[in-house]
């Protein structure tokens, strides 16, 4: 909620546009930036005028965010993903953590410390919605800054699973011809992520399937 309050008064203090709200706009699985373009437009907004005001948009919603965050969010992390990444991070010569998320990063920086798991994903990696608005070209960015982990090269595809819930980060993974493992603890039920390599519950089948695909 806070997020997308966050978003709509950056929208509004950047473009002094009073009605951003587009119903019609669909949401989950999605970059901040495709979001804000697709709620400029509706406003009348000229298409080349929120390309200049890109960096604008993303400072101004991340301030905005950094005002409305609530302290602690411990309690949205779904059942088992904390075990999971402490699992996973106690084995750095089986995995390397990294974050893929639509949210511009200081959004999403801040939303994992509020929630006591910031830690486990480091700086300088990873791929957000600062980088592209376009969701399927994030796994590639996440992988090229990987390659400073890998001798400079990109991270390869076969050492890579994308862990999303929703379609679109199903989608993604598909971009980059990566495999992916879909968690129905989103919005969406185990049917409508069936394209997924394989549908967990919750981190505990998680972290089963990343032991079955090493």
């Amino acid at each position: 909620m806070e997020h997308g309050q966050a978003l709509r008064r950056g929208l509004r203090e950047v473009h002094e546009v009073g009605d951003v709200e587009a119903p019609y706009v669909q949401l989950a699985g999605r970059t901040d930036g495709a979001i804000a373009r697709d709620l400029l437009l509706a406003a009348g907004i000229e298409a080349s005028r929120i390309d200049k005001s890109v960096a604008e948009v993303r400072d101004a919603t991340s301030q905005a965010y950094a005002d409305l965050c609530p302290a602690d969010l411990s309690h949205l992390i779904a059942p088992g993903i904390s075990e999971l990444l402490e699992e996973l991070s106690g084995l750095p010569e089986r995995f390397r953590l990294s974050l893929l998320t639509g949210n511009f990063e200081p959004v999403a920086r801040l939303k994992l410390q509020r929630a006591g798991i910031g830690g486990y994903f480091p700086p300088g990696q990873g791929a957000f919605g600062s980088d592209a608005e376009a969701r399927e070209e994030l796994p590639a960015v996440a992988r090229e800054r990987a390659g400073a982990l890998n001798g400079g090269r990109p991270w390869p595809r076969e050492r890579t699973v994308i862990i999303g819930d929703t379609p679109r980060d199903v989608s993604a993974a598909r971009a980059d011809r990566l495999r992916c493992i879909a968690v129905a603890t989103g919005p969406f039920p185990v049917e409508e992520l069936r394209d997924a390599d394989h549908v967990a519950r919750n981190g505990h089948e998680i972290a089963v399937l990343l032991r079955e695909l090493e």
